[in-house]
């Protein structure tokens, strides 16, 4: 009986630890064009210092792979997109949002204020704001896993 409750303890933890996974911020993400729908880039949002940071992993868009920021100015310019930190320095505020003013889109080579949160109804989608005075735009990026 003792052998149960233990092998029954093991799984439990073992489920909350994949549950508790889902429902992180972190990881591989799938950008999706909120104008076209059509998927972009795999972006991975990690913690450095304290703060939360995204850099480009792949281009997805056909013809794109091996694009430069030809848009940007300073440092960027004409630097490869892919390995280019797009998100920087959003720090966690409640009910589970990071704010922060660093959300780069190399496409059109401007920063923008930013907040991102996890659909509160589906763990595998990333809420992803970007806030430009009073106007804002909104994506959903889809998890990607290893």
């Amino acid at each position: 009986m003792a052998r149960k409750n233990k092998l029954l303890l093991i799984a439990l933890l073992w489920c909350s630890v994949q549950m508790a996974q889902g429902q992180s911020i972190f990881g591989k993400w799938m950008t999706i064009d909120d104008r076209t729908d059509k998927p972009k880039a795999i972006v991975e949002v990690y913690k450095k210092d304290g703060d939360i940071h995204g850099k480009i992993l792949k281009i997805l868009e056909e013809g794109k792979e091996n694009a430069k920021c030809v848009k940007c100015k300073g440092t960027k310019r004409n630097k490869p997109i892919v390995g280019m930190r797009i998100i920087e320095g959003l720090k966690k505020y409640k009910d589970g949002q990071y704010k922060g003013k660093t959300l780069f889109d190399p496409e059109q080579a401007m920063t923008f204020r930013c907040k991102i949160w996890l659909n509160p109804k589906n763990s595998n989608e990333l809420k992803v704001r970007g806030y430009l005075a009073f106007l804002y735009r909104t994506q959903t990026w889809i998890r990607v896993e290893d």
